[in-house]
């Protein structure tokens, strides 16, 4: 119990505490026969010891990691089932991520946080509060990549992450732009660029430079490496959208 709660420690910074943190805590109790969480939370104060405590607003590695395992199992319950093909997808993206040992961890953990009913909003409150807007629109095409795994993307769930796009501050433009990256339907490439069909050479040009700079890997860089991948992925959207409007036009 001790390695893994001291590898779970080891990234936590704002996670460790409010509704992140105990559904947490609540997950190694689920696996851990007489773990209460609050064991879990002294546990961790004691290893993260002198001059390692949470620090405020400070974000460590598996802040992003641990936002991801809750919101991704509050989508997936979304539509009152568990898909097995979307917890597949939950955990290939964790071991593309973070490696097969590191994903293992991970996903014990998901297995147990799945269980417990949390509330989006406090959990996205705690989240917003703490990572940069380019994190969580991050969050955000992770969600919608997991509701899309099983080949159908339900309504639930559609409902489901486009309340969290709004408890994260994220607005109308920026998730419809992410959510029309997993369509392939008419009209799709302006709505990524968040333009219209309307919209003269120069405004598409305009448009594809900001979401560029928007989207670009670099705006993420503090995560880390590993999550650069799903990154690259945004901005190669924003590219081939606008090289399809480009060759509808001519331009």
């Amino acid at each position: 119990m001790g390695n893994f709660t001291k590898w779970l420690g080891a990234g936590l910074g704002f996670t460790f505490g409010g509704p992140i943190g105990a559904a947490i805590g609540f997950a190694v109790g689920s696996f851990v026969d007489g773990f209460s969480v609050d064991e879990f939370n002294q546990e961790q104060i004691d290893y993260k010891g002198k001059g390692q405590r949470r620090g405020g607003v400070n974000t460590q590695s598996g802040d992003f990691e641990m936002s991801l395992l809750v919101l991704a199992s509050i989508v997936i319950k979304s539509d009152g089932k568990v898909d097995q093909k979307e917890l597949d997808f939950v955990r290939s993206q964790f071991v593309n991520m973070y490696g097969k040992q590191r994903a293992n961890s991970a996903f014990k953990l998901f297995s147990g946080v799945i269980k417990k009913e949390i509330s989006a909003r406090q959990v996205c409150i705690q989240i917003r509060e703490h990572m940069s807007h380019a994190s969580r629109l991050q969050l955000l095409h992770f969600l919608f990549g997991i509701a899309k795994s099983d080949g159908f993307v339900a309504k639930s769930e559609v409902e489901e992450i486009r309340k969290i796009a709004g408890y994260l501050y994220i607005n109308q433009n920026d998730y419809e732009s992410i959510k029309a990256m997993f369509y392939d339907e008419s009209g799709n490439a302006y709505k990524i660029l968040e333009i219209t069909k309307s919209a003269s050479n120069d405004e598409v040009k305009k448009a594809y430079r900001k979401m560029a700079k928007k989207y670009h890997p670099d705006k993420v860089q503090d995560l880390g490496a590993e999550h650069i991948k799903g990154a690259k992925e945004k901005f190669q959207s924003i590219q081939s959208a606008y090289e399809k409007i480009k060759q509808e036009r001519g331009l």
